[in-house]
């Protein structure tokens, strides 16, 4: 787990008043952290791994039974972060982080359990977020999606039926018969919403009829997309997509009134909750609007070249298990393709059992075994 600073702690003063003083019955919230680094420093390439080590960490400190329930508790996890956005730039097969420059992390809350622990939290933030080798000074928090619950978002159904526009501004992909699928096709787009508002709203919806009343009402008016691959968690590669796209509802549509309010009340969820799946581990950051991507082409670079590394070395690997007769074929095969991708993109072993939580000793046989089939794949 990344260091934390735990004995640096300092109250942050609120840039404006509604930072520490949101309505105690807040469903919903999302911030965003002004880092800047003390000095210029490299980042591996799945830092994420570390913010979500870190924040996580920074939970167990102050609440120790929200801590056990996001470690355990249901599938769908009550909040989502961002990867760093600003000047990141390439440094050989690593990042650069520059000194004196503002770098911006999001967190999102979705649950009032998860939004009480941020106030408190507020109040006493480390001056320092700490990414192993890279610390990170804590300038400003701000509120980014406003404090809202459910309930308000059900009721605030515009009186013009508008178009919506999403924008992916990190790799979104959803999970279809156990494989990525890189499309926001509306069905899952909004099967990933509601997911999220049935665990956390209190005001459950019956999914068939309203994915029926998606797929045959939601038309598609405009969209700009572009596919890319990149390593996401701790295990494997995702083939997602960012960019945006612009919907609406069909007159036919348009006559079941309670279905057209929740469309438009999961439309403004999606920045607080995220897009499809690993929304924790950076991936599916969603803004409300049509935003056009910031293009960082040396960091874009590096992410798909990890992504397709891990892809490539995944299907050697399950290939060759299989001609073997070699048992957990698909999970081995992951496991050492990322472990492999990782440490040849110049990351220490020590990071990557960390990142993936696996003893040093079997991470170290891994590579050694990876690197064993792979020699045998070029006999």
């Amino acid at each position: 787990m990344p260091r934390v600073a735990t004995s640096t702690r300092r109250k942050i003063e609120p840039q404006s008043e509604s930072l520490a003083t949101w309505a105690d019955n807040t469903e919903l919230v999302g911030l965003v952290f002004d880092l800047e680094p003390t000095t210029s420093t490299c980042l591996y390439s799945q830092y994420t791994i570390g913010l979500h080590a870190w924040f996580l960490d920074q939970v167990r400190q102050f609440n120790p039974e929200l801590s056990a329930y996001l470690h355990d508790g249901e599938s769908e996890k009550p909040f989502n972060i961002s990867a760093l956005s600003g000047q990141l730039l390439a440094s050989g097969r690593q990042l650069q982080l520059q000194a004196k420059q503002i770098y911006r992390w999001h967190v999102n809350a979705l649950s009032p359990r998860v939004v009480q622990f941020l106030k408190q939290w507020l109040t006493q933030l480390p001056q320092m977020l700490d990414l192993r080798d890279a610390l990170l000074q804590i300038k400003q928090v701000s509120i980014a999606h406003s404090p809202t619950t459910y309930a308000q978002l059900l009721q605030s159904s515009p009186e013009k039926r508008s178009n919506v526009n999403f924008s992916f501004v990190s790799p979104t992909s959803f999970r279809r018969k156990g494989n990525h699928f890189p499309l926001p096709v509306p069905v899952n787009l909004f099967h990933s919403y509601l997911r999220r508002w049935n665990d956390f709203s209190g005001i459950p919806i019956e999914q068939e009829p309203f994915f029926d009343w998606i797929d045959e009402g939601v038309i598609i008016h405009q969209h700009r997309l572009e596919s890319v691959k990149v390593a996401a968690g701790k295990r494997g590669s995702v083939t997602g997509f960012t960019g945006v796209m612009s919907c609406g509802l069909s007159k036919a549509a348009l006559a079941n009134s309670e279905f057209t309010r929740l469309f438009y009340a999961l439309a403004r969820l999606a920045p607080y909750c995220g897009t499809g799946h690993k929304t924790t581990f950076g991936l599916g950051q969603t803004r409300f609007d049509w935003v056009e991507p910031e293009v960082n082409l040396p960091t874009q670079v590096l992410t798909n070249l990890l992504g397709e590394r891990i892809d490539e070395l995944t299907a050697l690997f399950t290939a060759q298990r299989k001609r073997t007769g070699g048992d957990r074929t698909d999970k081995i095969a992951s496991t050492w393709a990322t472990i492999l991708a990782r440490r040849e993109m110049g990351e220490s072993l020590q990071v990557i059992s960390e990142d993936l939580e696996m003893p040093y000793a079997t991470v170290k046989t891994y590579v050694k075994l990876a690197r064993r089939a792979l020699r045998a794949l070029a006999l």
